[in-house]
């Protein structure tokens, strides 16, 4: 169980399922502005991105299925569906414009899912998925050609349609970079123009993806010791492996690549940070003192804004997050937390206001946040 919680993440399935609706808008104050509703239903909302029209898109993970089951990495069972799917929203109307992506839903306890997770545009201005998998790679030929995208980058190409631009899964299969157990989670991808960089939460790596769809390794976080829980009773001194778990990545104002890491069980207050990456280079920490980061972005001023799943630590219980801005001198400004639940992702508008896919661990949605700056 405690190697199930440091490399992965655990997402709840909701019970309902919407093809497309108006969403009427509702308010709820954060810290520094208000919180407005702009789409409802979604199933296990991730990533987030906009367009240059202006139109949000959502990933939806979707809700696993009973098509195929496979064996999970930690006692379980994963079992497939065509369920995932990307949302656009725009001017207070909600639409899936992509269906039947792929995802597997665990029989476990929390019925997790994984599927879509993260949405970026290529050099082309078409999207890009990263699907997650979170499991053994020489398990995913069970689910036969359905299920061949799982573990993957994808390039959507019409609203059923897409293609695989990298396979990480299989680069897992075949390398495991960090000598750990094999298991993939794509969890993030970014196109510089040249390349798409990538993020395997699970490998605890980021893969460069060439023009030609091939694979290497840009750079591999190990584990690192940390002091153990008090409460696990254990002699003083005593330390545990944890690991770094990257699960979000941006370009930031210098062009440089910046990395936010969850960390591995038992999830430390205040010890994510975001990493500083020039391709062909060692990466160093670039700002420090977050706790379970699931996104960031810079915003137009070039300041960079991170987004945690939950403020208080994923082993607190508390599912409030909390979106935090890195001012010039290094301090940290929380721009939102109430009304803020398991956020996962947040995409900035050019007029600055934040878009932020809410309530992920389930029956989710996206809000919007206009702040006071």
């Amino acid at each position: 169980m405690l190697d199930a919680m440091r490399r992965t993440l655990s997402l709840a399935v909701p019970l309902v399922l919407v093809v497309g609706i108006a969403a009427p808008a509702t308010a709820a104050t954060s810290t520094n502005g208000r919180l407005t509703v702009v789409a409802r239903n979604l199933d296990n909302p991730r990533g987030v991105a906009i367009d240059r029209a202006g139109t949000v898109y959502v990933a939806e993970a979707g809700l696993g299925g009973d098509d195929v089951c496979i064996p999970g990495t930690f006692g379980t069972n994963l079992c497939y569906g065509s369920t995932g799917a990307i949302t656009a929203v725009r001017h207070g109307w909600q639409k899936r414009v992509v269906t039947g992506l792929p995802s597997l839903r665990s029989t476990g306890g929390g019925f997790s899912v994984y599927g879509a997770h993260d949405l970026a545009f290529d050099r082309h201005g078409k999207l890009l998925v990263a699907m997650g998998y979170s499991t053994d790679p020489v398990s995913r030929d069970l689910l036969g050609a359905a299920g061949a995208t799982m573990g993957t980058i994808l390039r959507v190409e019409g609203k059923r349609r897409w293609s695989v631009v990298g396979d990480l899964s299989a680069y897992e299969g075949l390398h495991n970079p960090d000598g750990v157990i094999p298991e993939s989670q794509p969890y993030a991808a970014i196109d510089d123009g040249r390349n798409i960089y990538a993020l395997d939460a699970a490998a605890n790596d980021v893969l460069r993806i060439d023009r030609r769809g091939r694979v290497t390794t840009e750079h591999v976080w190990p584990q690192e010791d940390v002091p153990a829980p008090p409460e696990w009773g254990l002699p003083p001194g005593s330390t545990t492996p944890i690991q770094f778990v990257p699960v979000t990545i941006a370009r930031g104002p210098d062009h440089a690549l910046y990395i936010g890491q969850l960390t591995g069980h038992p999830f430390p207050n205040g010890g994510a940070r975001v990493w500083r990456l020039v391709p062909g280079q060692e990466p160093t920490i670039y700002a420090t003192g977050f706790t379970n980061i699931i996104d960031l972005a810079f915003d137009k001023r070039g300041r960079l804004v991170v987004l945690e799943i939950a403020k208080n630590g994923l082993s607190s219980g508390d599912s409030t997050g909390a979106l935090i801005r890195v001012e010039r001198d290094g301090s940290h400004r929380e721009l939102a937390s109430t009304g803020l639940d398991s956020p996962m992702s947040f995409a900035i508008a050019p007029d600055g206001s934040f878009y932020i896919a809410n309530k992920g661990l389930g029956n989710g949605e996206l809000v919007r946040l206009s702040i006071r700056d």
